[in-house]
């Protein structure tokens, strides 16, 4: 019985026949004749880039940009190309475009700047996670499956797993899901706390409080934790307010030159 042989088609087999164009680029000078030369050869090549560019429609670019980068990839290629090394444009032609594609995703698309080797990570449980949901249909691949199909420890799955959470950074004036109040992550947030800063001089002042005369540490103490007014303090230890104001300065420019010279 006779059987009919499938034929496998390249994906560009319409791809234009440029080998003599090129030729006769290699060969002519810079001037007019071989920029429109260039510019031929560009534009019969452009429906090859810009099938390039739909493999990455659904990764949050417009396609219009992903064309102009595609192209941008072409003409580095048509620039680049030697046909003396014997190869054909095409296989020159299209991981040159698609390393165009994937830098402009890697530097242009993060919100914020990720290792590459993250988004490397990402891309390979992405793509493992795709498979996975055609064998495993009604719930999502586990960490150990993902790493088992992508030859990955699962370590490395989680790591990609979050960087495909994170392309892009969400504002913090975003509302909490949930939330019928408007309470959103800005809310959410921490702030320093300024008592922080009256602990830390707290505890470089205690040492050297320590270390005063009584009277004088007592004064201190009286002003500013008994929150006594100077004449009350006058009346307390039998001596003038003005007295107790010049021991009050004379304490506290001690206190403040040591604990500076501490700090150089």
């Amino acid at each position: 019985m006779r059987t009919q042989a499938s034929v496998k088609h390249h994906p560009h087999d319409d791809a234009p026949d440029t080998a003599e164009s090129f030729r006769k680029l290699a060969m002519l000078p810079p001037g007019q004749q071989r920029d429109a030369l260039r510019e031929e050869i560009v534009e019969a090549w452009l429906p090859m880039a810009e099938r390039l560019a739909g493999r990455f429609r659904s990764r949050g670019e417009s396609f219009e940009d992903l064309r102009q980068v595609a192209a941008l990839g072409l003409v580095k290629a048509v620039d680049r190309y030697d046909p003396e090394l014997g190869n054909a444009f095409e296989s020159y032609a299209v991981p040159t475009i698609t390393g165009e594609i994937k830098r402009h995703f890697r530097d242009h698309m993060w919100t914020l700047h990720v290792p590459r080797r993250v988004q490397d990570l990402r891309n390979r449980v992405r793509f493992a996670s795709q498979d996975l949901a055609q064998t495993i249909p009604g719930r999502r691949p586990t960490v150990a499956e993902i790493a088992e199909h992508a030859r990955m420890s699962e370590d490395d799955v989680r790591t990609g797993l979050e960087a495909l959470e994170s392309f892009t950074a969400l504002s913090l004036d975003a509302e909490l899901p949930g939330s019928e109040d408007g309470y959103s992550l800005t809310d959410a947030l921490g702030s320093a706390d300024p008592a922080l800063d009256t602990v830390i001089d707290r505890e470089a002042v205690k040492p050297r409080l320590q270390a005063l005369p009584e009277r004088e540490r007592a004064i201190l103490y009286m002003r500013f934790f008994g929150d006594m007014t100077q004449s009350s303090i006058a009346d307390e230890l039998g001596i003038s307010q003005m007295h107790v104001s010049r021991l009050i300065s004379r304490c506290c420019d001690r206190l403040r030159d040591q604990i500076m010279r501490d700090a150089v």
